[in-house]
């Protein structure tokens, strides 16, 4: 049931064929903004080259303008200082416009980003839960008195930062996106986000229906563009109170000297190397699909897919022979993305796909399956591989350990495949790398489950699944994997600051005994502190 707030209902449209910064000062742009002199970047989907969309990008001018009036509006109090109980109305009732739209943001997905239709679905089905876990934060979450010696009431709330600045990437468009605004939102900040140039269309969606659900204008805003332009702008101002970024390392360190300068808070979610470790005692069926899907589901494009594929001595043999054929049986079926059938889709770009091929075909290891874009029809469907950037999930083994295949991100389906023969050796190759967001353990041992997953270095554990995710589960890295973590209150937290107020309670015979410091001829111990 949607709560009484000022804002009317999302209308439901296609995408449009062009787009501009959502801003404040742009609103009288309309919905077909033009150039004005400012640089244009064409959407083009990835399984097809056709395209999709205009996008006009921010200019120096544009962010400026942007900031600024995310900083009034944050002084204004509008969004800033209203009630919780308002601001999670609005968001309940985002989650809820954002349901109907589901299988219309899916599509879009799909058609800008490549991936299969059937992920797209499944994945964009839960973002409303992300909204209203926040929205439940707000009409929950305490403030607390701290006991502080002596007749003095001391307060502890959570306020807002002021403006923050999201960077978010090409793979989960708007998963990611709304990972990071809704506790931004929810804590009473005003909101800039830059999305990927390469998948920005639902993220402008979504800004859109905000403000139709009640998001006053110029607390959420986006401006598209380029990284190396708009997003060094964007975090280089010191009315930037928080950054907040998914990236790969090296960005992730460019960005934090800048944020470090302004003595901003940084939140950043970066590379990843997942291993995947299935010990002789696992169901072997079940670890098979488990890594089938922590390799190659988004086409193995996200920070915690299973990259270094672990498997004990004992199992290796058995493994190996399923999961071979499992990797044949998603090959098999890949082909249109928006086929609900289709397993897998495409990479991001030609690009991205080019280089995952000369990374893979170096004569390092042994291809075992995959390797080579694909052309020709698809057997699913007929479709032409030869239109898109379509690669099939690679194995490859024999893999030395000081490598880029076993140690860089490839952030593509490939994973390379290693034996091992004792937890501890297990456990060390799964630490040899120097990411740590997430890894997978398979075994039905309750013991080890419990003592490797300690031991491996990673802010994320799977143990007998792989790539769960949760509003209410902390997300992020450890070693180069990142700072700070996504969902949870842990986020919302990270999207606040503590301020204490602390009020004198004694009478005033009291006070004035006691609080007057430089009193003439008074021996009365006073209180420093």
């Amino acid at each position: 049931m949607r709560a009484k707030v000022p804002g009317g209902r999302v209308v439901v449209k296609a995408h449009r064929p062009r787009y501009g910064p959502f801003a404040l000062h742009t609103a009288q742009d309309g919905p077909m903004p033009e150039a004005r002199g400012r640089e244009e970047i064409a959407v083009k989907n990835p399984a097809s080259g056709e395209h999709l969309a205009t996008v006009v990008s921010a200019s120096q001018e544009d962010v400026s303008s942007a900031v600024y009036s995310a900083h009034e509006t944050f002084k204004a109090g509008v969004w800033s200082r209203a009630p919780a109980a308002h601001r999670a109305a609005v968001l309940s009732n985002l989650a809820r416009d954002l349901e109907e739209r589901v299988p219309e943001l899916a599509k879009v997905e799909t058609l800008q980003t490549g991936r299969a239709i059937r992920e797209m679905k499944a994945q964009l089905g839960r973002l409303p839960e992300w909204l209203d876990y926040y929205a439940a934060v707000l009409r929950t979450h305490s403030a607390f008195v701290a006991p502080t010696q002596g007749p003095l009431l001391n307060y502890v709330q959570r306020v807002p930062l002021g403006v923050v600045a999201q960077i978010t990437p090409f793979n989960h468009p708007l998963l990611i996106a709304l990972k990071k605004i809704a506790p931004a939102l929810a804590a009473g900040n005003s909101v800039i986000v830059k999305p990927s140039e390469l998948a920005p269309i639902t993220v402008l969606e979504f800004a859109e229906m905000a403000v139709a659900a009640g998001v006053p204008p110029g607390v959420l805003q986006v401006l598209p563009g380029y990284g190396r332009t708009v997003g060094r702008q964007l975090v280089s101002d010191p009315a930037i109170k928080k950054v907040d970024i998914t990236a790969g390392t090296d960005t992730g360190r460019a960005i934090g000297k800048i944020v470090g300068a302004n003595l901003a808070h940084y939140t950043a979610e970066l590379g990843g190397k997942a291993p995947i470790v299935v010990f002789g005692d696992a169901d072997v069926p079940s670890a098979v699909n488990g890594a089938a899907f922590a390799c190659f589901v988004a086409s193995g494009q996200t920070c915690v897919s299973g990259t270094r594929l672990l498997v004990q001595d004992e199992v290796y043999d058995v493994f190996m022979d399923l999961f071979l054929k499992k990797v044949q049986s998603i090959t098999r079926r890949m082909g249109n993305p928006l086929n609900p059938k289709s397993t897998m889709g495409t990479v991001i770009s030609h690009r991205q796909l080019e280089r995952i091929q000369a990374i893979v075909q170096r004569g390092v290891g042994t291809v075992l399956a995959g390797g080579k874009r694909l052309t020709g029809a698809s057997p699913l469907d007929g479709y032409d591989f030869s239109q898109g950037a379509f690669f099939p999930p690679t194995v490859v083994a024999d893999v030395p350990t000081e490598d880029d295949l076993w140690r860089e991100e490839i952030f593509g389906p490939v994973v390379v495949v290693k034996r091992f023969s004792s937890e501890q050796e297990a456990v060390d190759l799964a630490n040899g790398c120097k990411y740590g967001l997430g890894a997978g353990i398979w075994t039905q041992d309750l013991s080890r489950a419990h003592r490797v997953s300690a031991m491996i270095e990673a802010g994320l554990v799977w143990v007998n699944t792989h790539h769960r995710n949760d509003p209410s589960s902390p997300w992020g890295g450890m070693k180069e994997s990142g700072i700070g973590r996504e969902n949870g209150l842990e986020a919302f937290e990270a999207y606040t600051q503590s301020k204490s107020t602390i009020v004198n309670i004694a009478t005033v015979q009291e006070t004035r005994s006691v609080q007057d410091w430089f009193a003439e001829e008074d021996e009365t111990e006073k209180r420093y502190g």
